[in-house]
């Protein structure tokens, strides 16, 4: 499971106009992708490290500030791009096996007392966000 976390004033994300997630406040983007062998065990990891990665103003963390995170699904960050010009996606895990497993990602950072929302599993998304910082990290569990 891999997430690129982006620190932002604010972000939203919309499918077909129709803002489906969003945040108003201070808090992160998290993109989020899955990869075959992904499990239980890559979701907590990867929900610890959301929530206790202390990258947001004044060293704190998602529930050191009690800020919300957005959370969108996101098969690209497993592109391969070491040959030729066009990407491979043989790294992603197919729609069946992450959407449980950002669904489980969603639920676990619930259960950390986080306010979450997200994008629509799947769908061609508008991703908007005003960035802070701008302060960009890259995740692997």
């Amino acid at each position: 499971m891999r997430a690129v976390l982006q620190r932002v004033n604010r972000a939203q994300v919309a499918v077909d106009g129709e803002v489906v997630g969003s945040i108003d406040r201070p808090g992160l983007l998290a993109l989020v992708g899955v990869t075959h062998g992904d499990g239980v065990e890559q979701v907590e990891r990867m929900a610890r490290k959301i929530a206790e990665l202390r990258i947001l103003r004044d060293e704190q963390s998602l529930l050191d500030a009690g800020a919300p995170v957005l959370v969108v699904s996101q098969f690209t960050l497993y592109a391969d791009t070491r040959k030729g010009r066009r990407p491979s996606w043989s790294a992603a895990a197919p729609g069946p096996v992450a959407e449980p497993l950002v669904g489980a990602l969603v639920t676990a950072l619930q259960e950390r007392g986080l306010e979450v929302e997200q994008g629509r599993f799947g769908a061609m998304m508008e991703v908007s966000l005003v960035g802070d910082g701008p302060v960009t990290v890259v995740v692997d569990a």
